[in-house]
């Protein structure tokens, strides 16, 4: 008889919710977990990145208040007092995720490294333990990338820079996407000089029309922007050091973080002696996050393939993936991974938010978009407010199906919760331009543009003659 009914390797966000409700519906389960409780998202990702920002977006405020007619000084940044509200917000949370809760629950918590010895056994603190199931929660990791000079020259990545003493002088980040933008605004705003070095275009992966409001704010603000610049090596520049570009361009620094992406955490389980199958990518499983090599093997998070689409490295899909492990593994109920409607949020001020596709990316399914937009300025709550950037983008379907909406403005990621829920749940248009809505908000202008697709056809000539005709009945 096997030891656990079930054993997960890894204690992050995906790895914590199905073991609780696993262990909730009475099932024996093991915990492995070889660094820290809460794992990535917890310890060096979404909670220390948005306390670190709220600092940052805090001294921005201050800066911007004569706008209003409040005179204040100048701020003053006490990097101490900032990274003692970080390491704070992490302390806050972290009773929620730790070892003493969960060995509460009656989970059998294992702080150790976990390798498959075989298709239904791990070892792990010198134990062996065999299982019915095993679900591999073991997260991704910062990629470093193969760059002369690394090694010899320190950088930073999100593991280690909430850990800085001193504020850095002069802050290189290697890349131009969600981690790197929001590291270079928070220390810009917190009194650093920062330069970002991205290959390509800055927020890569999201509408470059909404990436141009957002590249714009970061200039005013003093980010040092190269765009389409390769870094060839680093090397020492005195007590920093110097990055050395593909065009022969030397930028000097006190640091360097990393931020080109993320790789899932495959070495060290020594996946083939369980059969399992994974790529770069992940390991592969099916839509319903099974292995498709070993059916006692499931995998959630950042380090899960579904049918070869490539991980989505957000802890709202590890909780997504929870959900379909506790239907499909533990209620044998069919379900399946869908990202038609994942959201994902730059969490810069403003914010970039983004739900199902970006007009490129629906041409390029063939999908014949009209995109709408609405600029947040226009509406009244903005006008009240001050806001002078930001934008709502559609992305309709012919007959009025969103297909897609990007968001550029303060809180934008809570507004991406209405067009998620009218992708994933397949409402028609309508439903958004009918919503009411309390006024005055910046959610107005999601109301607006989508007004727009049925303005043609409201006043349209038809219409005028229709309405000229009932307007003469008694």
């Amino acid at each position: 008889m096997p030891d656990f009914d079930l054993v997960v390797i890894g204690a992050g966000a995906a790895g914590l919710s199905v073991t609780a409700l696993s262990a909730a519906l009475g099932l024996k389960v093991a915990l492995v977990e070889r660094a820290e409780m809460g794992g990535d998202c917890l310890n060096h990702g979404c909670v220390p990145s948005k306390a670190l920002l709220a600092a940052a977006h805090a001294a921005a405020a201050v800066r911007e208040a004569h706008r209003f007619g409040v005179r204040v000084a100048a701020p003053e940044v006490d990097w101490a007092a900032v990274r003692a509200h970080v390491q704070g917000a992490i302390a806050r949370i972290a009773p929620t995720d730790s070892e003493a809760r969960f060995r509460g629950m009656g989970v059998e918590v294992i702080r150790a490294s976990a390798h498959f010895t075989a298709p239904d056994e791990i070892q792990a603190g010198g134990r062996r333990l065999t299982f019915r199931r095993c679900v591999i929660a073991a997260g991704s990791s910062a990629i470093v990338p193969d760059i002369p000079g690394l090694g010899p020259v320190p950088w930073l990545t999100n593991e280690t820079i909430f850990t800085l003493e001193e504020k850095p002088e002069h802050l290189l980040i290697l890349g131009g996407g969600p981690i790197g933008l929001e590291m270079a605004q928070a220390h810009a705003r917190l009194g650093c000089r920062v330069t970002v070095i991205e290959a390509g275009r800055i927020a890569g992966r999201d509408d470059p029309e909404l990436a141009e409001g957002l590249r714009r704010v970061l200039l005013r603000e003093g980010v040092d922007l190269r765009e389409g610049a390769r870094l060839a090596r680093v090397e020492h520049a005195g007590p920093g050091l110097a990055a050395l570009l593909e065009d022969g361009t030397r930028i000097e620094g006190s640091h360097l973080l990393l931020a080109v992406g993320r790789a899932p955490r495959l070495k060290g389980l020594d996946l083939p002696a369980a059969n399992v199958q994974a790529t770069p990518r992940g390991i592969a499983t099916d839509a319903g996050l099974r292995s498709v090599s070993n059916r006692r093997v499931w995998a959630v998070g950042d380090i899960a393939d579904p049918r070869g689409i490539g991980p989505r490295a957000f802890t709202h899909v590890a909780s997504q993936h929870a959900g379909v492990l506790a239907r499909r593994m533990l209620f044998r109920l069919p379900a399946k991974v869908d990202y038609a409607a994942l959201p994902r949020v730059t969490y810069t001020g403003p914010e970039l938010a983004q739900v199902g596709m970006t007009e490129a990316e629906a041409l390029e399914a063939g999908l014949d978009p009209r995109p709408y937009r609405f600029p947040l300025p226009e509406t009244d709550r903005a006008v009240a407010e001050g806001i002078e950037d930001g934008l709502v983008k559609l992305v309709v379907s012919p007959k009025g199906k969103l297909l897609g909406a990007g968001i550029l403005g303060p809180h934008a990621g809570e507004m991406a919760g209405i067009f998620g829920l009218m992708i994933g749940r397949k409402l028609p248009l309508s439903a958004l331009a009918g919503l009411v809505l309390p006024y005055p908000t910046l959610a107005e202008a999601a109301k607006r543009a989508a007004g727009d697709f049925y303005a043609p056809k409201l006043l349209s000539t038809f219409s005028k003659r229709l309405v000229g005709l009932l307007w003469r009945l008694p």
